[in-house]
């Protein structure tokens, strides 16, 4: 009999599942599907096409996770392009973000001098705010009542001296650009329009907010704990992310870890407040000393145990913790390498590339991304929506045929629930809105399409078991973080059940693919079992 059971194989529960396994418990991961990945998987989507399917960046992945796992020695190699970011404008203005800083300082003066050096500025911001706040990213969120263990205390005492290392000045700053709308914090840094809404992205992306939001700012910071680049990340595994997770599983297993495929969870079994096994739709039962959830809360807590175990007020925060997602994904198979106009005459084509082999943003100003948000708060998706896009082929060329070319596009803002219609009459609307959207800035584009792969929020749900279509199994909003993601009282990983865990994004930090809230998860479980 396994001690752990482990529903979902999804990235966070693949740490778990090796954290436990490395400390001596017999943990049984059970996936529904047919591999492991969960929202980080790689497919072929056309023929000869592979991409990844939904994320398209890796969190990154805390080094010392990447580091006790071996993910490198489990097959895992990460590609870092040289360009972060590239950012078009319609009137054919561009800039690009570089891992050398140097390099982006140039490619902003072009636009601005000014911002070229606040731009340098917010980068060693960036980089002292994170050394105390990536502490936070491994965190246990403190008890609320009753006084915090031991180990909490410490961790907290240790965060609180980093931040006060910081400086009088910044701990105020910190404190005071938290619940900013991060459209507020970039216009205290640049003048420049399509720069600001580049840096203010990483505090919407995968989000139900726009950048006049309060409180958007708050996850720029937390995202930058993991990577301080004002730009955000843009490294990603050769293969695709499915790779990330094969190397995972192997890690797992190879701990002492069981993972099924083709297991999908019914239900969880309760008896006298205690949880005690799952049922598979299959019918079969499985017994354990304890279950672990890395599916999203609403659909832990309201789908797969029976309410009737909770008491009813939690039911009611739970029903009203918000996980109705707003972005959707397009995967496009291309006939060779698209030509954004604002690259016509920069150097040589080696030189264009490598300015598009990180992410692309396409939202050229703070107003667009807040008008993108606007549609969809009426239940509809915008007709100009902001992109993310990585075209992966350009650095990996085990995706797509010689020649061709793979684009993973992420769209914002498609809301889970339309007023007009629903998804399966209007993906193909959604497509054609993206599409339109592109040619803007790369005419030929439209032309170059061999065959597409369009991802709604509903397919999020039925397909990928994300409730409500929220990549982040609920909204990053300040009264949903740290130690009220989901829910206050139940921010420790535990749930109202004994003996039943959550290990998703679903919990503190929850923002991308760190493994983070798996590997915090883990250290939770140990503490109860061995008690």
């Amino acid at each position: 009999m396994p001690d752990v059971l482990i529903i979902g194989a999804g990235h966070n529960a693949l740490v778990t599942a090796f954290y436990l396994a490395k400390a001596g418990l017999k943990p049984l991961v059970l996936e529904r599907s047919a591999s492991v990945g969960g929202a980080a998987v790689t497919d072929e989507f056309y023929r000869g096409f592979k991409c990844s399917t939904l994320a398209h960046a890796a969190g990154p992945v805390l080094a010392e996770i990447a580091h006790d796992m071996r993910l490198e020695r489990n097959g895992l190699e990460m590609i870092e392009p040289v360009a972060r970011v590239f950012a078009p404008a319609p009137d054919g203005s561009w800039f690009a973000l570089y891992s050398d800083l140097a390099r982006s300082v140039e490619s902003i003066a072009r636009l601005s001098p000014k911002d070229a050096q606040r731009y340098g500025e917010l980068d060693k911001t960036l980089k002292k705010i994170s050394g105390v706040t990536r502490h936070l990213l491994s965190l246990t969120p403190p008890s609320i009542d009753g006084a915090p263990s031991r180990e909490d205390a410490w961790k907290l005492l240790k965060t609180g001296r980093g931040f006060r290392k910081l400086g009088r000045q910044q701990m105020f700053q910190v404190l005071r650009w938290g619940p900013m709308a991060v459209a507020d914090f970039v216009a205290e840094w640049f003048e420049t329009d399509l720069l600001r809404a580049a840096i203010a992205a990483r505090g919407i992306f995968g989000t139900a907010m726009g950048p006049w939001s309060a409180g958007s700012t708050a996850v720029m910071l937390l995202r930058a704990a993991a990577d301080p680049h004002p730009g955000g990340v843009s490294a990603f595994p050769r293969g695709g992310m499915g790779a990330l997770t094969a190397a995972m599983a192997a890690a797992a297993r190879a701990a002492g870890a069981e993972i099924r495929t083709g297991a999908e969870v019914r239900q969880i079994g309760v008896k006298n407040g205690v949880a005690t096994g799952v049922t598979l739709t299959s019918g079969e039962e499985i017994q354990a000393r304890a279950v672990v959830s890395g599916a999203d809360p609403r659909r832990t807590y309201l789908k797969l145990v029976d309410p009737v175990h909770f008491e009813p007020a939690f039911v009611v925060k739970m029903r009203n913790y918000r996980s109705a997602g707003t972005i959707a994904k397009v995967n496009l198979a291309l006939d060779g390498v698209p030509e954004f106009s604002a690259l016509g005459s920069y150097g040589s084509g080696a030189d264009r590339n490598q300015a598009m082999s990180g992410r692309i943003h396409i939202g050229p100003g703070i107003d667009y991304l807040e008008r993108a948000f606007d549609a969809s708060k009426y239940g509809e998706f915008s007709p100009h929506p902001y992109l993310d896009i990585s075209i992966p082929s350009l650095s990996d060329s085990t995706l797509a045929p010689v020649g061709k070319h793979v684009m993973s596009i992420c769209a914002q803002y498609a809301p889970y629930k339309l007023k007009d219609g629903d998804w399966n009459t209007q993906r193909g609307n959604l497509a054609d809105a993206i599409i339109r959207t592109l040619a803007i800035y790369a005419p030929r584009l439209p032309e170059m399409i061999l065959g597409k792969q369009i991802i709604t929020p509903l397919d999020l749900e039925e397909k990928y078991g994300l409730t409500g279509g929220h990549p982040y199994h609920g909204e990053l909003a300040l009264d949903q973080l740290f130690t009220m993601r989901p829910v206050l009282e139940f921010g420790r990983y535990r749930a109202p059940i004994k003996n039943l865990f959550l290990c998703g994004s679903g919990t503190h930090p929850g923002t991308g693919v760190t493994g983070a809230s798996g590997a915090n998860a883990a250290r939770e479980i140990l503490k109860d079992l061995r008690k």
